[in-house]
């Protein structure tokens, strides 16, 4: 099972969580957020970000989503990258974490394929009538 850790500004990380396990149905394990506030020193975060993709690699890797490219979030989850161990996806949305929950059992590229096409898809503009 592929772990799942979301590295975003504030509160954004926990609300998605919250969301994701009443659209799933039941609290999904392996799946964690690290909230990055203005004053704090990504160096001083990046040790608890490492030991948080300790804790939710079950040996199948682990999937980072952060919120916005090359903010600070996204910065701390650029360094823990490890091809093949640890993969990121930047922009996260609902969509893209229920995709990620629903492939975690298929292997670390493909869920996060996965992810990737579910958070393109889920935005879309709609017209009357489309909902």
């Amino acid at each position: 099972m592929i772990g799942i850790l979301i590295i975003s500004h504030g509160n954004l990380g926990d609300s998605l969580i919250h969301c994701a396990n009443h659209v799933m149905g039941e609290k999904s394990q392996y799946l964690a957020h690290l909230s990055i506030n203005i004053q704090d020193d990504p160096d001083v975060v990046l040790p608890r970000a490492r030991e948080l993709v300790k804790e939710l690699d079950c040996g199948d890797g682990v999937l980072l989503l952060s919120d916005i490219c090359g903010a600070t979030p996204c910065n701390i989850a650029n360094r823990l990258i490890s091809p093949g161990k640890v993969e990121c996806l930047a922009g996260v949305n609902l969509p893209m974490l229920v995709r990620a929950l629903t492939y975690r059992n298929e292997s670390l590229l493909v869920a996060g394929e996965k992810a990737l096409a579910g958070g393109r898809e889920g935005v879309m503009r709609l017209d009357p009538g489309t909902a």
